[in-house]
Order: structure tokens, then C-alpha cells, then sequence
């Protein structure tokens, strides 16, 4: 993506745009910022982003985070307009009871895995998130 201006980005069209779960589209670019929506439901995978915290944003439905913190595990539930930030360096996974839909904000070139993960299912996009339209 270049730094040139471009048009307004409507989120709802862009999410209509594509059905895969767990496979998040880059909508726009923040200096070396991902902003990343993607359609979300079950469960995705114990990982952890060793330099970089993790934003989420709930633009439809719910959110959990299940987080492995010093203290013990927690789990956060996100409803929808509620942001939380996962710390770097914290294992976490996110899980949707429903079909629910995010925006994070990340460093260009996060994996949506972490750089420490869990076995990644099928149904999880290992990815460093697609442009959007593909």
C-alpha cells in the first residue's frame, strides 16, 4: 500500500467483501500501523507476540480474550464498541461465540499467529493480513 490519499474506507463494505473467518484485511496503513478487520467465530489459537501489543476493536457481536497472565488465567469479554489491548509478551486467544466482527491494530508484518503459538487449526489464517480485496 502506498502513503498516497486515497478514499474513505466504509467498514461494512469492506467486511461484506470477504467470508473467511479468522483472516484478517488490511484496510488502511498507520505510519507502520495495520489497521486490520476481520470476521471472527470459535475459537483461534493460544499465541503470543513477543514485541508488540495487540489491538482489538468489537464492530459486531462479542469478543473473549482468554489471557495466561502471572497471576493466572483470565478471560475478558469484549462486547460490541469495546476495545481492550493484549500486552506484549502475553499469551492470549481470542474466541467468538458467535459470528462477530473486529478491527486490531498492529505493526505491519504481525502474524495473526504470534511468535510463539499453539498448533494453528484449519480454520485460522496464518497470515500477516491480506489486502483488502483479495
Amino acid at each position: 500500500m502506498s502513503n498516497e490519499p486515497k478514499s474513505p474506507v466504509p467498514l461494512g463494505k469492506a467486511l461484506a467483501s470477504f467470508d473467511a473467518l479468522w483472516s484478517p484485511r488490511i484496510v488502511t496503513r498507520v505510519n507502520d500501523y495495520d489497521v486490520r478487520v476481520a470476521k471472527v467465530e470459535g475459537e483461534h489459537v493460544w499465541h503470543v507476540h513477543e514485541n508488540t501489543d495487540e489491538f482489538f476493536l468489537v464492530l459486531e457481536g462479542e469478543l473473549h480474550i482468554s489471557l495466561r497472565e502471572p497471576a493466572g488465567e483470565r478471560t475478558v469479554v469484549l462486547p460490541q464498541g469495546a476495545v481492550f489491548t493484549v500486552p506484549r509478551g502475553t499469551e492470549h486467544k481470542p474466541y467468538a461465540p458467535s459470528r462477530a466482527a473486529i478491527l486490531m491494530f498492529e505493526p505491519s508484518g504481525t502474524s495473526t499467529v504470534g511468535d510463539r503459538h499453539d498448533e494453528v487449526p484449519d480454520h485460522v489464517d496464518a497470515t500477516t493480513g491480506h489486502t483488502l480485496g483479495s
